[in-house]
């Protein structure tokens, strides 16, 4: 029951491993280099796509979303990235920021289970989920994004913009322990 934490360099990815460390989900911090068989020898139970500070550094992120049947949560630019390998279009916010934001949390889904209807969320907003592809539902919303959260219609895989693994996001440690369940179930 490991848990993949895919290093997109962003600032927060070892922050998001170490999370998983104190909630006593097994977890390893891996490249998004790894070629898909070297993830599968992993046996993971899921994989986490990190953030990260550039589009052109992902490494076979989008490889991975296509091509393995696993759960996946997608934080930030690898909210993105999901967005993207389902045909979803990116692009910069209409509201820059890197604040704290009121998620409207439409949908409780798996990984928002006993979190809603709002909750404070960190979030960063330099590019974001402009439209979401066929095959996802919305999850959460805020004033300032309307994609904060989505999910697969049929697969276990979710996409947040914001960041659970900071201090400053009420209740995150809990977005991981619901996607560490979802893990568990599959």
């Amino acid at each position: 029951m490991n848990i993949l934490v895919v290093n997109n360099h962003g600032q927060y990815n070892h922050r998001i491993h170490r999370t998983l460390h104190y909630l006593k989900i097994p977890s390893e911090l891996v490249s998004n280099e790894l070629s898909l068989d070297e993830i599968k020898d992993k046996e993971p139970s899921g994989l986490v796509l990190g953030g990260g500070p550039s589009i052109d550094r992902v490494g076979k992120c989008i490889e991975y979303i296509q091509k393995l049947d696993l759960p996946i949560l997608g934080i930030c630019l690898g909210h993105q990235l999901i967005a993207k390998a389902f045909g979803g279009e990116v692009s910069t916010a209409n509201a820059q920021s890197y604040a704290q934001i009121e998620l409207e949390i439409l949908d409780e889904d798996d990984i928002f289970v006993g979190l809603g209807p709002k909750m404070n969320v960190w979030s960063s907003h330099k590019d974001e989920v402009k439209q979401m592809p066929g095959n996802f539902d919305v999850l959460a919303q805020s004033t300032i994004c309307d994609v904060e959260a989505m999910k697969h219609h049929d697969k276990p895989i979710y996409g947040i913009q914001f960041h659970p693994e900071v201090q400053h996001t009420e209740n995150g440690p809990k977005v991981f322990e619901n996607f560490y369940e979802v893990c568990k179930r599959v």
